[in-house]
């Protein structure tokens, strides 16, 4: 038979184990969810500033909606080499 004070301390070692286990687990799922939001807002920034920068030289130059069109696909394009950089380096970090 085994003691059970040998018992008792496979149990602690155990439940240490599994509790270390399940804070690891909280903290990359609030990682993910942290790039995850990093990588959505700088899509939608970079499509944002173009627009608005398209709107602005519409303003001023007079050629509605051009300058608009071009600037939002601009921006978009521009998004999407900052979420592919950043994806980039997020998986190098892993």
């Amino acid at each position: 038979m085994t003691d059970p004070d040998d018992f008792k301390t496979r149990l602690k070692i155990a439940k240490s184990k599994i509790k270390n286990q399940l804070l690891n687990d909280n903290e990359k799922r609030g990682s993910f969810m942290g790039n995850a939001f990093k990588l959505g807002t700088e899509l939608v920034a970079a499509v944002a500033v173009g627009t608005i920068i398209g709107f602005i030289l519409d303003n001023w130059f007079d050629t509605k909606p051009w300058l608009i069109i071009i600037f939002f696909f601009l921006g978009a394009a521009a998004g999407m080499l900052n979420v592919i950089r950043a994806a980039k380096k997020m998986q190098k970090e892993d």
